[in-house]
């Protein structure tokens, strides 16, 4: 582990709302993804001006979710930015007691889900380009359940506790100097209740 916050839990309405911008979210991934970044080399991944990346760092780093880095060059003309923890939490608890609240977070979930969407259909999109083995090892599938809350709620911790498990076990390797063969992979989980 990197000794970061494990997902900060989001709880006011102000940071929630700074982080419901499509380009600011796509720019914290890139942070989580890269660890450290310049404002240049983010706004290259994301096909957009220095300056407006730069801006909305600002933005992200003045609610506390991204932070400056130590320069990883000795130039020091650059600012490095990084995640200020290890990812977020937003729960449907702290903003289900007012309607702003409550519509600022299904804002926020609906482009979370759409950019993990994005993020999947690009794979389909270039699945003809990986090596065979990574497409045996990527998953999609769909389990239908009948489920208490309380055994949803279960669920849902054991799921994350999992991935965790696998995120710490490829930080360790990729800090020991193992990284051949190893790529980016994203897990996306959605449990929900539904009525038929």
């Amino acid at each position: 582990m990197s000794g970061k916050e494990r997902d900060r839990r989001i709880t006011d309405l102000g940071t929630l709302k700074a982080l419901a911008h499509p380009l600011r979210m796509k720019l914290y991934r890139g942070l989580l993804i890269a660890h450290v970044a310049t404002a240049s080399q983010l706004a290259e991944q994301v096909d957009e001006a220095v300056s407006l990346v730069s801006y909305h760092l600002r933005k992200l780093a003045e609610h506390g979710l991204i932070e400056e880095a130590e320069a990883q060059r000795a130039d020091g003309r650059e600012r490095w930015w990084e995640p200020a923890s290890d990812g977020l939490s937003i729960r449907d608890e702290d903003f289900r007691d007012a309607p702003e609240k409550a519509a600022a977070h299904t804002a926020t979930s609906r482009l979370l889900f759409e950019q993990q969407a994005d993020m999947y259909r690009r794979y389909l999109d270039e699945r003809a380009h990986w090596d065979p083995e990574w497409n045996t090892a990527a998953e999609s599938s769909e389990t239908v359940m009948r489920l208490t809350a309380d055994e949803l709620a279960d669920l849902s911790a054991e799921l994350r506790a999992l991935a965790q498990k696998y995120q710490e076990k490829g930080r360790a390797a990729d800090a020991a100097g193992d990284t051949e063969g190893r790529e980016n992979v994203a897990l996306h989980t959605n449990a929900f209740p539904f009525r038929a």
